[in-house]
C-alpha cells in the first residue's frame, strides 16, 4: 500500500509540473498521458478558469505530500 500511495504521489507530481509547462508553453511529449489532469479535469471545472496554473501546482504540492507521506510510513 506504501509503494501505491509513493506511485501515486509521483504521477501527481509530473501531472502536476507537465500541466504547468503545458499552460505557459507547450508540452511536445507524453501529452495525451501527462496532461490528463490539465486537458480533462481542469477543462471541465469552470471554477477553474482562470486558475488553471494554480490548480496544476496545487496537484505538484499534494503529490509532493503524498510522497512525503508515504515515506514516513512504518512499512508493515
Amino acid at each position: 500500500m506504501r509503494k501505491l500511495i509513493h506511485l501515486a504521489g509521483i504521477v501527481m507530481v509530473l501531472q502536476g509540473v507537465s500541466g504547468t509547462i503545458d499552460r505557459l508553453f507547450v508540452q511536445p511529449f507524453f501529452g495525451p498521458v501527462l496532461n490528463f489532469f490539465n486537458r480533462v479535469v481542469v477543462g471541465r471545472l469552470d471554477f477553474l478558469t482562470g486558475y488553471e496554473i494554480f490548480a496544476n501546482l496545487s496537484l505538484a504540492a499534494l503529490g509532493v505530500s503524498l510522497v512525503i507521506a508515504a515515506d514516513r510510513t512504518r512499512p508493515s
